[in-house]
Order: C-alpha cells, then sequence, then structure tokens
C-alpha cells in the first residue's frame, strides 16, 4: 500500500445482507455516518462521498479511503444497480486527492 493510503482514515462500508438499493443507502447512512437529510439516492450518494464537510475530521486533515465489504452477493442480486453503484464510487473519487473506495475481494472476517 502507498504512503499516501496507508495514512488515511479507513471507513468501512459494510454491505453485508443488502440486496437492494434501499438498503445500500441506508447502509451508507449508518456506516458512514450521513445526516438525516441524506436524500438515499445515487446523486446524493455521490455528493455525499465528495463532500469533505460530512466526513470524520481526521479524514479532512489525512483523506478518507472507504472500503466496501462483503458487496458480493448485492452485485451478483442486482447487477445494474450494482453498476451503478460503482460508478458513483468512480465518479466520487475521480480527479479527487482525498477520498478513495476499494472493494475488499476477501471474506466477511
Amino acid at each position: 500500500m502507498s504512503e499516501d493510503l496507508a495514512n488515511r482514515v479507513v471507513v468501512a462500508l459494510d454491505l453485508d445482507g443488502v440486496t437492494d438499493k434501499a438498503g445500500l443507502m441506508d447502509r451508507a447512512v449508518r456506516d458512514l455516518a450521513l445526516p438525516d437529510w441524506f436524500g438515499r439516492n445515487w446523486d446524493a450518494l455521490a455528493d455525499s462521498l465528495g463532500d469533505e464537510t460530512l466526513w470524520p475530521a481526521e479524514a479532512v486533515k489525512r483523506g478518507m479511503l472507504v472500503v466496501v465489504r462483503n458487496w458480493q452477493a448485492y452485485a451478483q442480486a442486482r447487477p445494474e444497480e450494482w453498476e451503478i453503484a460503482e460508478e458513483v464510487f468512480a465518479s466520487a473519487t475521480g480527479g479527487r486527492t482525498g477520498l478513495d473506495v476499494a472493494l475488499a475481494l476477501g471474506g466477511s472476517s
């Protein structure tokens, strides 16, 4: 892992048991500590990921790495939705130096 990524604040977005977009949005609210006014749609997710004012204070200084765990079942159950989710993650990180999103490939432990 590069030095830059090693110093970032790591936040896990755990999709274990998520089978649809509504579940993904609910989990994003919980795991990313999004505000009550979060719109629970793809645009709102992209905007929230890219909005440093919603990040933990230390992440604003050091950058943030969002690790998406246990995503495979959701991707298999709803491939069209998952494709949009991947696009949202990519657009939120595109051109930004402070945010990265990684898909965990290992098990759930």
